[in-house]
C-alpha cells in the first residue's frame, strides 16, 4: 500500500478523538467546503480586499451585526480587535501599535474567567487588569476598576459562567455607560444559532474560531460594530496595500496572512451552518455515543455516559467511565494505551483522567467503530 502523505514526510496519522483542538489539526472541512475553497484557489485571482468585504458583508448579514471579515483563527481576530479598541480610527495610534506609551491601554479583565488564551488580548499592546478575585466577580467590582487609563473590556464567553461573575449583557451594560469597548473572545460558542447571533451582536468587537462550523482550522472571523471593525480591517495584514489606506504605516496584522481559498471556506461554512437541519445533525452525534454505550455495556467497571450539559458550543462529547478497581487501568493509562497503540489514537480527560472525553463531532463511523474495538481491547486484556 503506498505511504499516505503524511507518511511520505515521516509524520504518522492516527484518529482523532479529541474533539476541534488545535494540537491535531483543528477539523476537517466537509466536502462542500472543501470543494469550494479548491474552486476558489484554483479559479483564478481576485482583489483581496473586495474578497474580505463581500463575505464580510454576507458573515456580517449572517449573524446581525455590522460589519465582519475572515481572520487567520480566532486569536488573529482577537489580537486585531484588541488593536481597534487601542487605536480607533487614529492612523498615527495603528502605526505605533503594539507600542502603546500615552495610550489609553487597560483592559479590565475578570480574574475568574482566566484561561490560558488572555494574552491574545496583550498582543496588541494592551495591559491587562485583573478585577474581582478566582471566586467570582461583581459589577460593582468591575466598574471600581475603571481608572484614567481603561479603554476596554475583555471578555471570555465560555458559555458556562455561572452568576459569579459579571455576565456577557452585564458587562455590554457597564461598557455603553463608562463609553468602554467590550472586545470578546466567543471562540467556539457557534451552537445554539440564536446564542451565536445573539453574542455577535452583543460585543463592540467579538471574535470567532470558523473551525468550529467546519471552515479550515486557520480561520476565524471578527465581527461587530462598525467603527470599531473598520479599525480592525484597516490593521490587518493587507494594511497599506489596500486602497485608499497607502498612510497606513506598519500594519499591525501583516504576520495574520489568509489565502483567498481559506476566505471562500469560512463563508461557505457558515452558509452551511446556518442552513443545514441541526436535529440531523445531533441525530448523527448522539448515534455515534449510543455506538459506544453499546460496545462498552458488557465491560465489566465501564460505563458510556453522555455529557449532560447543556450543548453549547460544536463538542458533542460522552465520557467514558472507568472504574480500576474493576478493569484494574485509570482512565490515564487507558488514554495511554490508545495513543500508543496503532492506528493511534487521541483522547482526552476533563477530571484528571478518572474519565476519558470522546469528541465524537469529528469522528467517521468507521474511526468510531476502531476506537470502540480498541477500547474493548484494553479494557478486557488479561
Amino acid at each position: 500500500m503506498a505511504a499516505s502523505i503524511y507518511e511520505q514526510f515521516g509524520v504518522k496519522p492516527g484518529i482523532n478523538a479529541r474533539g476541534n483542538q488545535t494540537l491535531l489539526g483543528g477539523s476537517t472541512p466537509p466536502p462542500e467546503v472543501q470543494e469550494a475553497m479548491d474552486e476558489a484557489t484554483n479559479g483564478g485571482f481576485v482583489l483581496f480586499e473586495d474578497l474580505l468585504l463581500k463575505t464580510g458583508e454576507f458573515i456580517a448579514d449572517t449573524l446581525g451585526t455590522e460589519k465582519a471579515f475572515v481572520t487567520s483563527g480566532a486569536a488573529a481576530a482577537i489580537a486585531l480587535n484588541s488593536a481597534a479598541a487601542l487605536a480607533g480610527d487614529d492612523r498615527e495610534k495603528m502605526g505605533r501599535l503594539p507600542d502603546t506609551t500615552g495610550m489609553k491601554n487597560e483592559f479590565l479583565f475578570q480574574k475568574a474567567q482566566d484561561y490560558g488564551y488572555k494574552r491574545c488580548f496583550t498582543i496588541s499592546g494592551a495591559k491587562i487588569v485583573e478585577v474581582g478575585d478566582e471566586n467570582g466577580c461583581t459589577v460593582d467590582q468591575m466598574e471600581a476598576g475603571i481608572g484614567p487609563n481603561t479603554v476596554a473590556i475583555a471578555y471570555y464567553e465560555s458559555g458556562r459562567w455561572g452568576d459569579n461573575v459579571v455576565s456577557l449583557d452585564q458587562a455590554r451594560e457597564l461598557a455603553d455607560k463608562h463609553n468602554l469597548t467590550l472586545v470578546v473572545d466567543a471562540a467556539g460558542q457557534i451552537y445554539p444559532l440564536e446564542r451565536f447571533t445573539h453574542v455577535a451582536q452583543t460585543g463592540d468587537l467579538v471574535a470567532f474560531g470558523a473551525k468550529y462550523f467546519g471552515s479550515p482550522h486557520s480561520t476565524g472571523i471578527s465581527t461587530g460594530r462598525a467603527k470599531f471593525v473598520n479599525s480592525a480591517f484597516q490593521q490587518n495584514f493587507l494594511g497599506f496595500e489596500m486602497s485608499g489606506q497607502k498612510g497606513l504605516a506598519r500594519p499591525f496584522g501583516r504576520g495574520f496572512k489568509t489565502d483567498r481559498g481559506e476566505v471562500i471556506g469560512v463563508a461557505v461554512a457558515l452558509r452551511r451552518w446556518f442552513t443545514m437541519n441541526h436535529e440531523e445533525r445531533l441525530a448523527i452525534e448522539d448515534a455515534k455515543r449510543d455506538a459506544f454505550a453499546r460496545a462498552l455495556a458488557d465491560v465489566p467497571g465501564v460505563e458510556a455516559r453522555p455529557d449532560t450539559q447543556p450543548l453549547i458550543g460544536p463538542n458533542v462529547v460522552v465520557h467514558i467511565h472507568v472504574d480500576p478497581e474493576v478493569t484494574g487501568k485509570n482512565g490515564t493509562q487507558v488514554m495511554r494505551e490508545l495513543e500508543d497503540g496503532d492506528p493511534t489514537i487521541w483522547t482526552r480527560s476533563h477530571d484528571g483522567g478518572k474519565s476519558i472525553a470522546l469528541g465524537v463531532q469529528v469522528l467517521s463511523d468507521e474511526e468510531v467503530a476502531t476506537v470502540c474495538d480498541r477500547l474493548k481491547e484494553i479494557l478486557t486484556a488479561g
